[in-house]
This record gives structure tokens, sequence and C-alpha cells, in this order.
């Protein structure tokens, strides 16, 4: 009798899958992000090759004896998710004039107002830049004839000032005012010595002596005449002639106040007009319009308390004449 030896056939059904599904992302999940789908591997029983992989199974989970239903599990879900970092170092790494443009910005209007400042420092109009000249930065400079000044008013603080506007009335001459402005470039004048004179460029001002006043922007001179000034209806005051053209009309005799025998840069004085016998003169009444806020300047023939003037900013030649 032949034994016949049984082959225990074990029926199993095989649900393998070695494979990651991918699923795109949804609408709305992070850029970059991805969700996989991933199943377990069951390995088969001992003795059992494993299937080959180019057979695409898919296992069923049967269910378990406690289970009261037969229906497959769900499969795992496992999403991930990745978030943008801060931006890279290299985000950062900008080109040199991006970092720097606003340091380059300030040294631009640095180097433009050291330039506009040159520019206006050499076109201050002045008759000598070849001669040596002394700043008034200290009491007691001399004043002598060619330098260029500004006076003035003890009581008021206003400067002498002229501009080529004309007087509506009188004269019709141009105009002189009382300027509040120390910076004003319509406030300088130029010592001149009277008509028919020996004296010449560097000679020191002796009290007493004559001299003359010319406006150094429009060539005209310190003037004055029987007309009414505008406002207190004094002796008018004005601007007239020019470089050839000059009369006795422009002589004012120079009075210093004190001790003093030459004109110095902090004496008080007085300027006395040869033809009119007025005193150069201003007051606190003020234009209203052309001229506003400037004071009128005009000569009263009274030696008064408040006809005191000073010689104050100004670039003064130094004494040339021989001791």
């Amino acid at each position: 009798m032949v034994r016949g030896r049984h082959k225990n056939t074990h029926s199993l059904a095989l649900n393998f899958s070695s494979q990651s599904l991918y699923k795109p992302p949804e609408a709305g999940s992070p850029a970059g992000g991805s969700d996989l789908i991933k199943q377990s591997a069951v390995a088969p029983p001992s003795g059992q090759q494993q299937p080959s992989s180019n057979n695409n199974l898919t296992r069923r989970r049967t269910a378990s004896s406690n289970s009261p239903s037969s229906r497959p599990s769900a499969p795992t879900r496992i999403i991930y998710r990745e978030t943008l970092g801060p931006s890279s170092e290299s985000d950062l790494d900008l080109p040199f004039w991006q970092r720097t443009w606003f340091i380059g910005l300030l040294l631009v209007m640095a180097l433009s107002f050291f330039g506009l400042a040159i520019f206006l420092f050499l076109t201050l109009d002045s008759d000598y830049t070849s001669s040596p000249v002394y700043a008034a930065t200290s009491e007691g400079v001399e004043i002598t004839y060619g330098s260029v000044i500004k006076l003035m008013h003890e009581k008021t603080r206003f400067r002498l000032h002229s501009h080529d506007v004309p007087y509506g009335s009188g004269s019709g001459q141009q105009s002189v005012t009382g300027f509040p402005n120390v910076d004003d470039a319509n406030s300088y004048w130029i010592v001149r010595p009277m008509l028919e004179t020996s004296a010449k460029q560097g000679d020191r001002i002796k009290g007493g002596s004559v001299i003359r006043l010319q406006h150094m922007k429009t060539r005209r001179w310190l003037h004055s005449h029987l007309h009414a000034s505008p406002l207190s209806g004094n002796l008018e005051v004005s601007c007239f002639g020019d470089d050839g053209n000059s009369d006795t009309g422009d002589h004012w005799r120079l009075e210093i106040e004190g001790s003093g025998k030459s004109w110095r840069q902090d004496q008080r004085i007085r300027l006395h007009h040869i033809d009119t016998s007025g005193y150069l003169h201003s007051h606190d009444k003020k234009y209203g319009r052309i001229a506003g806020g400037q004071q009128e300047v005009c000569g009263v023939r009274e030696k008064r308390a408040d006809n005191v003037w000073l010689a104050v900013e100004g670039v003064y030649l130094p004494v040339s004449e021989s001791k």
C-alpha cells in the first residue's frame, strides 16, 4: 500500500504593496507640502516566497475574529506639511549702492552746501581783492580810506542801507533806509576822501575830516539836500551820482565822540552834512510797503544823543601812510 503524502495547501490571500502613493497637494496647502498615503506591508508566512514586485497586487485585509464585519479598514493617511522658513542670507545680499545710497545722499548734500558757501564768499563784491585786508573781528581796528564798512545806528541797532528803489516823493532819488538784519549786502559803504584832496587809499581818517560814503552795490554817494524826508518831514537823505559824478552834497564831516584822534571801529561818531548842517539820523518810524520793516534815515539839524553811529562789520585796509 502506497502512502501518499498530502500536500497541505495554504490558501492565503496576500495583499502586499510596498509603494507609497503620492497625492497632489490640496488647494490651500502650503507650497512644497505633500500628502502621502502609506500602507503597511504584511510579510508572508515563513516558507512562503514573497510575491514578485512586478506583480501589482493589492492586499485585502480580512476582518479579525472579534470584528463583527468583514469590511476592510480604511487606509492610514500620513500627511506631511512643509512650511517656508525665513529668507536665506542670499536674499539680503543686496548690491552695494542699495545698501549705502542714504550715506551717499548725505555726502552729496554736504558738499553742495559747502560749494554754495564758497561761491557766495568768492562773489562778494569788493573793490580791492589784491590788497591785504583786515576783518573787523576785534575792537579798535583803524578805519582808513578805501575800507568797506557797515554803519549801525546806536539807538535802534539798524544798519545804514540803500537799494535801487527811488523815493516816491521829494527828490525821487535812490532811497536810503535803516535795515534790521546783519547779513545784508546792500549795507556796505566804501569810505572815500572828499573831492580835490591829497588823501589816498590807506590813509588814516582823523576827527574833523570831510569824507564821502559810496554805496558799494549801486556806486552812488550818500547825499542830502533840502527836500523833506517822507515820514518825518526832516531833511531827506538819498543816494545820488556815480563813480564820475559827485558834488558837495556828498560831503560829511566826521565828528568823533571822546578823546580819539583817528576813526576806529569801536568809536561813537556823528556825520555832519556840510551843505545842510544836518546830522545823519534815524528813528523807529518804519516804511509799510516797498521797504516794509525798514526805518527812515534822515537829517536833523540838532546835535542829539540819538544821531550817533558806529562802524561795525566790514573789511578794513591797513594803514599805508608814513608816520
